[in-house]
Parts: C-alpha cells; structure tokens; sequence
C-alpha cells in the first residue's frame, strides 16, 4: 500500500508555471504506474499524465501536451508534474495516483487506479 501527498499547487496568472509534487510513502513508488488526474468545478475527473515505473514511457492529454511533463524521482519517492504555460481552464484540483496492475493507454482510466492523493488546488486567472 502506499500514500500520496499533493503539493505545489496555488494561484497563479495566465501564461506562469508551476510544478506540483506527490510525495510517496509506504510501499516504494517505484512498484507503480502513476498519473496525474485533475477536476474542475461541475466537472469529471480527467486523465492529465502518466508515467511507466521506470519513467521512460509517458502519455498525456491532448489539452496539455507541450506545455505539461510528468517526470518521477524513484529514489526520493516522488512524482512531478511541471506546468508550463498555464491557462484559465488548467483550474483544477490536480491529484496523483497510482496503481501495479495496468500500463500504457490504460494509464488513462480514473478507475484503473489504486491509490490517491488528497488533491491539490490550482487556480489561472486570466
């Protein structure tokens, strides 16, 4: 089992960056595909990233590709999500997850994971 704790987040102006991390504990990071998820307000939960165990394969939503990476530090446990370019509809509230069982496009399935974190607040004002 593992835990996952968002941060990073905050309100930032159309065109800024930021990166928000998910700090792992427990079970090493390293046993899972992880993912960043985000919902907005009256909305459902979105696939935003992926990324293999390994960290050499990654997948992401059309609305962010270019201007968002998902990168993992095994060692220190971690997951990241580096936003660039940031938009109004990039507000969200950003959650990692992670989940043993599945790979590639299925990375992209809310259900197919296992385990979330808390979620972490972004707000682009324009």
């Amino acid at each position: 089992q593992v835990q996952l704790v968002e941060s990073g987040g905050g309100l930032v102006q159309a065109g800024a960056s930021l990166r928000l991390s998910c700090a792992a504990s427990g079970r090493t990071v390293s046993s899972y595909e992880m993912g960043w998820f985000r919902q907005a307000p009256g909305k459902e939960r979105e696939f935003v990233a992926a990324i293999s165990r390994g960290g050499g394969d990654t997948n992401y939503a059309d609305s962010v590709k270019g201007r968002f990476t998902i990168s993992r530090d095994n060692a220190k446990n971690t997951l990241y999500l580096q936003m660039n370019s940031l938009k109004p509809e990039d507000t969200a509230v950003y959650y990692c997850a992670a989940n043993a069982r599945y790979s590639g496009t299925w990375l992209r399935v809310p259900q197919n994971y296992d385990y979330w974190g808390q979620g972490t607040h972004v707000t682009v004002s324009s």
